[in-house]
């Protein structure tokens, strides 16, 4: 019993002392608070110190990326390309929009949503430049974002510090695509002001509403790319060799891969003689989803469909189908829901590029350059 009661004290006494300590410290802590609600210059660079300290290492690489982007010559000399084209595409669908309203009554609804699909003929319309240039933007923000790094012996040391990898990459990413989402919102935007300005006719609620879901695809579409380029970088170490590799890629699938889809379709293509409606319909239904592949092919249904509420179908109908049909433009929502295929088919490769450039960069062993 004895012993017992000698612990018993001892842990009384250690109780007491923890709770005096403790009292100590808060006390302390009272103390050095400012007592008139103003901090001295000390105190502030303390508390600074702390901030900085106290900041997330991915917002302090997402900001070191972004200003990075924006202070580079590279970014500026694509900004000042994307944007030249945009102006000219817009100065043809001007020119040309008086003639396509007259012809066109039915859709006078949607002036607004016509400066992105227009042309004259002599130049491409909006969302044909984008379509094109739009990968170009994401491959060169993204062809050097992890072997550059690698090159100059900085990525060792950023992953020195107190850091996970994945947040590196995640950064990467959030930042490039920050500044794509930034650019594209206000070219978006600067494309109805001037229109309104011009036109004198203000967008309604659902041309509005139809932009800005444009925008939102425009931005997944350019995030596959630079993902792409991303997982280029992570494969392999020279800029030189994942540029190409991500321009060959945009290349195949702009240009040759519509060709090799057309020698496909006359191969396969059911006999003009003893084919049936049904199987005619089917083959347009298979040559349909292979196109669909190709996120060029995903990019131009989606944009079309929103900026074109006339569209109401994006597959091959039979004339029992058609018959009966209204001619009239589809709402917003189901324009919208009528794309969501394609939108969730742009997010999906986006995703999968992403995770395979994710499990690579896992795996790779990073070393200080001797």
């Amino acid at each position: 019993m004895t012993k017992e009661a000698a612990k018993l004290n001892n842990s009384r006494y250690d109780l007491k002392g923890y709770l005096r300590r403790s009292a100590q410290r808060l006390r302390d802590w009272f103390h050095r608070l400012p007592s008139n609600g103003k901090v001295d210059g000390e105190e502030r660079e303390r508390s600074k110190r702390v901030g900085s300290l106290g900041a997330s290492p991915f917002s302090v690489l997402v900001r070191k990326e972004i200003s990075d982007h924006i202070r580079s010559w590279r970014f500026m000399l694509l900004l000042g390309i994307i944007l030249l084209t945009c102006i000219a595409s817009l100065y043809t669908a001007m020119n040309s929009i008086q003639e396509a309203i007259q012809s066109d009554s039915s859709a006078n609804d949607f002036v607004i949503l016509k400066l992105f699909t227009l042309s004259d003929g002599t130049l491409p319309s909006f969302i044909s430049f984008i379509g094109f240039l739009g990968p170009l933007l994401g491959i060169g923000l993204g062809f050097d974002a992890i072997n550059s790094e690698r090159n100059k012996g900085t990525l060792s040391r950023i992953l020195a510090q107190p850091l996970h990898r994945d947040a590196l990459l995640n950064a990467k990413f959030a930042a490039s695509l920050g500044v794509i989402s930034m650019m594209f919102l206000t070219l978006g935007f600067l494309t109805m002001a001037l229109g309104t300005i011009i036109l004198g006719i203000p967008p309604t609620l659902e041309e509005f509403l139809r932009m800005i879901s444009f925008t939102f695809i425009i931005i997944f579409y350019i995030g596959f790319w630079l993902n792409l380029s991303i997982l280029f970088s992570v494969r392999f170490r020279q800029p030189a060799t994942s540029a190409l590799s991500g321009i060959s890629v945009w290349l195949f699938f702009s240009f040759f891969y519509d060709m090799i889809l057309n020698i496909v379709s006359k191969g396969i293509a059911p006999s003009a003689e003893t084919a049936t409606v049904q199987d005619i319909v089917g083959f347009q239904n298979q040559m349909l989803w292979l196109s669909r592949l190709s996120p060029y092919t995903l990019f131009n249904e989606a944009t079309t469909t929103l900026l074109m509420p006339s569209v109401r179908n994006l597959g091959p109908l039979t004339t029992e189908q058609v018959h009966g049909a209204i001619a009239s433009p589809l709402p917003f929502g189901q324009s919208l829901l009528l794309v969501w295929p394609q939108v969730t088919g742009l997010i999906a490769l986006t995703l999968i590029s992403f995770a395979i450039s994710y499990v690579l960069f896992h795996r790779q062993e990073i070393r200080g350059r001797a």
